[in-house]
C-alpha cells in the first residue's frame, strides 16, 4: 500500500506526513527469508500477512514491524487504535 497516517485528522493538515507504512510479505519471501536465516537480522520477516511499521517517508523505520495480520485494513485499524 504504502504510507498511511496513524492520526487520519492529520491528513488535512499542510505540513504534516504520513506516519505509518503498511506492507505486505508475500508467503514466497516468507518463505525465502526462513531459508535464508543465516543472512537475516533481528528485522527479517519470516511469517505472511500483512504488517505496519512506524516511520516517515524517506527515512528510516522507527522501530519493528507489527504483524503479521490477515489484511490490509486490520493492519489500519489496528495501528489507528492507539
Amino acid at each position: 500500500m504504502g504510507y498511511i497516517y496513524s492520526d487520519p485528522t492529520r491528513e488535512e493538515e499542510p505540513y504534516a506526513l504520513p506516519d505509518v507504512e503498511v506492507f505486505e510479505v508475500s508467503q514466497l519471501v516468507a518463505n525465502y527469508n526462513l531459508e535464508n536465516l543465516d543472512h537475516a537480522d533481528e528485522m527479517t520477516i519470516t511469517e505472511a500477512g500483512w504488517y505496519y511499521q512506524f516511520g516517515f517517508p524517506g527515512c528510516l523505520p522507527d522501530g519493528e514491524p507489527n504483524g503479521p495480520f490477515d489484511t490490509e485494513e486490520k493492519a489500519i485499524e489496528d495501528v489507528r487504535s492507539y
